[in-house]
């Protein structure tokens, strides 16, 4: 609440300079944000009485836009990408499939291996495990398991991350 918007009877208030100047009325306390051209800020409505600020409401607001901007170009962007596998691949096609998903750990996303099984294949889910316990083996350098495999529907699903330098 700004300004006009704070209809409490008293206040505590809080000068521009974060100084305590005492407990005011709300009109009072309205007249001296006016005197010195700046905004009636409601800081702690929960207080007895609240506490309000005298302060460039305007000039608050960007701050904290900008400090949140700040932030979020700290943050890193983790994606999931998708390695998938069919329990009858070739060495080759494993080997390339492997390699991507290596790729993918370098650049530091998190990778989805997925055995898909299709028609009576699902029978041979033991084919998909040793397939994708293949797979740890052969990323473990550079990742490490975070979720174990598991049998999802019609498909095997592991999930890697990469590992911490």
């Amino acid at each position: 609440m700004i300004n006009e918007e704070i209809k409490d009877k008293e206040v505590r208030l809080i000068g521009p300079d974060g100084e305590q100047l005492g407990v005011f009325s709300g009109k009072e306390a309205q007249k001296m944000a006016d005197e010195h051209n700046l905004d009636l800020v409601k800081i702690a409505p929960q207080a007895k009485p609240p506490v309000c600020k005298i302060m460039d409401y305007g000039k608050h607001k960007f701050e904290i836009a900008k400090r949140e901007k700040e932030a979020r170009k700290n943050q890193k962007v983790i994606s999931i990408k998708e390695v998938r596998l069919s329990p009858n691949i070739d060495d080759h096609d494993f080997n390339t499939k492997v390699n991507q998903g290596i790729k993918f750990l370098k650049s530091g996303d998190k990778v989805k291996v997925s055995v898909r099984f299709r028609g009576r294949e699902i029978t041979h889910s033991a084919v998909g495990k040793e397939l994708l316990l293949k797979v740890k083996e052969q990323m473990s350098e550079v990742g490490v398991v975070e979720k174990e495999i598991k049998l999802e529907g019609r498909s095997m699903v592991m999930f890697v991350s990469p590992k911490k330098a």
